[in-house]
């Protein structure tokens, strides 16, 4: 993984990591305090068989109605959702950690 620490604040790199992998060490690294940039959500990598990939995020992000729930369609969405997932998001210490990570495209 291609990381860089600047001023205490860590950059990765996603480019050629499996999704899944980066998000679970992402989401220990946050719960331990420290924050993160992950540049390049776009070329990470989610593992499988294209056509049931693209199934199985076209039935998510079509599930439900106009009051939700939302599935992200945008590529540094998709990888915040995923480390969401891998969050306590909804206690203290979870919003916490969501508050000190920043993906952006490119």
């Amino acid at each position: 993984m291609a990381t860089q620490k600047v001023d205490n604040v860590t950059i990765i790199d996603a480019t050629g990591h499996i999704l899944g992998r980066l998000a679970s060490i992402v989401a220990k690294r946050l719960l331990n305090g420290e924050r993160i940039i992950i540049v390049n959500a776009e070329k990470a990598i989610i593992s499988g068989k294209r056509e049931v990939i693209f199934e199985k995020y076209k039935q998510k992000r079509d599930i439900g109605s106009h009051r939700g729930p939302f599935f992200p369609r945008m590529p540094h969405l998709i990888v915040k959702r995923t480390i969401r997932g891998m969050l306590p998001y909804k206690q203290e210490k979870g919003k916490k950690a969501l508050k000190n990570l920043k993906v952006y495209i490119g």
